[in-house]
């Protein structure tokens, strides 16, 4: 596991739950010592206890890479180039990479496997994704959730995602690298949107119609970026013994993720939105959230990516405009109020 913020602490209970034994990579030695000395982080999710026999703890990247089969990466994207480099160019030869990264990074405008490639030549056979929805909050609580595991081997992601599998916490997987991964960079960027409107008081009568023009918008990008399945109510032909339909867009990792990090008091990028309508400058409200909001480079990057898709994104340019070029947010919104159908 690389990264100790609330999801990687949140899939280290998860695994170690399951028994299972990893090796924890967390810069910040402090961190390191108090989860040695109390079995717990004490930044995030605190009341989750860990048993760390099960636990090998290290500040070497390195060598956690070295002694480990595959690598879960659970930072924000922003922070990725500075953590991995100076690593030697062969290191992930014959590893697994397991992404948890739900944004782009920033700078590149790059999805993690494409960076990993080339940067490691990293091939994306053995790169694979976990996505939501799933709050680290409720993980903690053992509040039943979903997990989509995605990538282009079935046994692989399958055994994967098995490693995953408990009591609170159900797994689905899928062969979407792609856009499992633009999906929850979309997300982040919608409920940043959907938390300008809660601050600027709109109701939950305009709010559900914003949300359901975002996700129209989500999958216009999605279809343009060439990631299929994007039908509601359209599945294919399943053979699968659980007899599980197979994911189309209205599925938990794409609708369902853009749904709860809009509506949910948990998510760190409404929370972000929420401050930006009620009248904090972006400066003000990244000083004021103690963890990272992706969606806020997130809508950066994916304004300079649509340069080239060219898919139809008002809500999406909006949210950029209002960011990152200071459109005034109410006089933002009211603009949006006339396009919403």
């Amino acid at each position: 596991m690389v990264g100790s913020g609330s999801w990687g602490t949140a899939l280290v209970k998860i695994l170690t739950d399951n028994q299972q034994s990893l090796n924890w990579w967390i810069r910040n030695p402090v961190i390191r010592e108090h989860l040695q000395r109390k079995s717990h982080n004490p930044q995030y999710l605190s009341s989750v206890n860990f048993d760390v026999r099960r636990l090998s703890l290290t500040g070497d990247l390195q060598q956690l890479i070295s002694d480990s089969d595959c690598i879960i990466i659970a930072i924000p994207s922003a922070y990725i180039e500075q953590t991995f480099e100076g690593l030697p160019a062969g290191i992930f030869e014959g590893k697994k990479v397991l992404s948890a990264v739900k944004g782009i990074l920033p700078g590149r405008n790059l999805l993690l496997n494409d960076w990993l490639h080339q940067q490691f030549g990293f091939e994306i056979e053995r790169y694979f994704t976990v996505m939501g929805p799933c709050h680290a909050e409720e993980i903690a609580a053992e509040k039943l959730s979903y997990l989509t595991f995605s990538g282009f081997s079935v046994t692989d992601t399958l055994e994967i995602a098995s490693n995953f599998s408990t009591e609170y916490l159900n797994t689905i997987t899928n062969n979407d690298i792609y856009g499992v991964q633009y999906a929850a960079v979309l997300k982040n960027i919608y409920a940043l949107g959907a938390g300008m409107a809660h601050g600027l008081e709109y109701g939950d009568n305009f709010l559900s119609v914003f949300i359901a023009n975002c996700a129209d918008e989500m999958a216009g990008f999605l279809w343009k970026a060439g990631i299929s399945h994007m039908e509601v109510g359209i599945h294919e032909d399943s053979k699968s013994v659980d007899d599980k339909k197979s994911a189309n867009y209205a599925a938990s990792v794409y609708l369902g993720d853009l749904l709860v990090t809009c509506y949910s008091l948990f998510s760190r990028n409404r929370t972000f939105g929420n401050m930006i309508g009620k009248g904090y400058s972006v400066n003000a409200a990244k000083l004021e959230m103690n963890m990272v909001a992706e969606g806020y480079k997130g809508s950066y990057s994916l304004y300079l990516i649509n340069q080239q898709l060219k898919a139809d994104m008002p809500i999406a340019d909006m949210v950029y405009q209002i960011l990152w070029q200071n459109v005034n947010v109410r006089e933002g919104f009211k603009r949006l109020e006339g396009l919403m159908v």
